[in-house]
């Protein structure tokens, strides 16, 4: 297999930019285990203002900053509530249940990626010696690239707030969210007691995420990190990136949204694929399962890298793809049809 020279396995593939490199050279540093590293500090309190919640915690990374959050709404012998297909439920290698002792309550999804409101609602266990205590309500938002609607979210927020239960945003990916519907992200995350924001998927930081939520609920956060290996020393380096993406690459997804969808338009002219129009910088696209191995076997033969298995395949775009990228994909696939 060749180099891959087009790359849309993930937005995780990003590298730093020149400037990222230059505020992390540049960053002031000192031990945050003690609490004394400045550019983590300004991180946390950047992060929580943006968001309008109390307080911030820097991770190492986004399942480490939703392990986090389900731990302190959770005891041991509780439950939470997640999508069957959610990240912090099949994606997470059980860290949930392994680490902290919390039992997952899976939900199956609608075709828009939605949980039903009702089997939300009858799946919470309280008061019954027989079941774990349902504690908490686990989003995730974009899911698989979709944006779920603020309506549904504020929703599910309804329902929480009925039982008393914790609510969760694994919002790795809520600034594309954001950006799509054009809203602040304050508004979009104000029903949540904790969110996970992820630093190194299309913000373009090498490393970290950043939980944030409730004053009461980040300080038991910040004792798990420390249990868990999480506790970081000179880590201003790595918030250094995280606050120049935050300056500058926000805006700029919305370039990634455009080329996703020009990306999508390219691949549609081809009848033997299905193509989901992507909603962020995500795309879905189907065929037949015989097909998909021919197809994504040439396209790695000739530099792109996608991921995706039996029929299926998943393109990101993100800020080291531009359009000369697409174009030489798209080229490619082509060439692939043609040949037949």
């Amino acid at each position: 297999m060749n180099a891959i020279r087009h790359d849309f396995r993930s937005d995780t593939v990003t590298k730093p930019s020149a400037g990222m490199r230059a505020a992390m050279a540049a960053a002031e540093v000192g031990d945050d285990v003690f609490g004394d590293d400045p550019t983590v500090n300004l991180l946390e309190q950047r992060m929580a203002g943006m968001l309008g919640k109390d307080a911030a915690l820097f991770v190492p990374s986004g399942t480490m900053s939703n392990l986090l959050a389900l731990m302190s709404h959770c005891g041991r012998g509780d439950e939470f509530i997640a999508g069957q297909n959610a990240h912090c439920y099949k994606y997470e290698a059980g860290g949930a249940a392994v680490l902290g002792s919390i039992q997952p309550q899976p939900i199956a999804h609608q075709a828009d990626g939605t949980m039903a409101l009702s089997d939300i609602e009858g799946a919470i266990k309280k008061g019954d010696n027989h079941f774990a205590t349902t504690r908490v309500i686990a989003l995730e938002n974009t899911f698989g690239g979709r944006v779920l609607p603020v309506d549904y979210m504020s929703a599910v927020a309804d329902i929480a707030l009925q039982h008393g239960l914790g609510l969760h945003l694994d919002g790795a990916r809520a600034y594309n969210a954001c950006v799509a519907l054009g809203l602040d992200i304050k508004e979009f995350v104000a029903p949540f007691d904790t969110v996970s924001i992820c630093l190194s998927k299309g913000l373009g930081a090498p490393v970290g995420s950043v939980l944030v939520g409730r004053a009461g609920l980040i300080e038991t956060a910040r004792r798990h990190r420390k249990m868990l290996g999480g506790g970081l020393r000179q880590s201003g380096v790595l918030a250094a990136a995280g606050l120049y993406a935050l300056e500058h690459n926000v805006d700029r997804l919305a370039e990634d949204h455009r080329r996703a969808k020009a990306l999508a338009e390219g691949l549609a002219r081809h009848e033997a694929l299905r193509v989901t129009m992507p909603e962020t910088n995500i795309l879905w696209v189907d065929m037949v399962a015989d097909l998909g191995e021919r197809f994504t076997a040439y396209l790695g033969e000739h530099g792109v890298g996608i991921t995706g298995r039996y029929g299926q395949q998943r393109w990101v775009t993100h800020l080291d793809v531009d359009d000369e990228d697409v174009e030489a994909a798209l080229q490619l696939v082509d060439q692939f049809f043609a040949k037949g």
